[in-house]
């Protein structure tokens, strides 16, 4: 009967050990867990900065293109409008020209 209950308090003992043994892992691997956790969270956190970052530049980038857009429209305005001024100069200048003639053959 003592070889029953000696056998079976070492049975219990080593459930125990064994439990006691597996909760250990499950304690290491939790904390190991929180750690790797805790570094992807930082990570994140990082790349997140990175993002707004990155956006914030686009917005700027965005910016500029459109007042670029402005000034490269406001330039093309003014070269047709020079255009249009040359192309008047140059009529004048053929009527003078036409009116000199004429006044040059009218006055012989």
């Amino acid at each position: 009967m003592y070889n029953n209950q000696e056998q079976l308090i070492r049975n219990t003992y080593d459930v125990i050990q064994r439990t006691g043994d597996s909760l250990q892992r499950s304690n290491q691997i939790a904390y190991e867990t929180e750690q790797i956790g805790t570094e992807v969270l930082s990570e994140l956190g990082e790349q997140r900065e990175s993002l707004l970052r990155s956006s914030r530049r686009l917005e700027n980038a965005d910016d500029n293109i459109s007042q670029s857009r402005k000034i490269i429209r406001k330039l093309q305005r003014e070269v047709l409008y020079n255009k249009i001024i040359l192309i008047l100069v140059i009529i004048m200048e053929i009527a003078i020209l036409i009116g000199l003639v004429v006044i040059k053959f009218i006055s012989k």
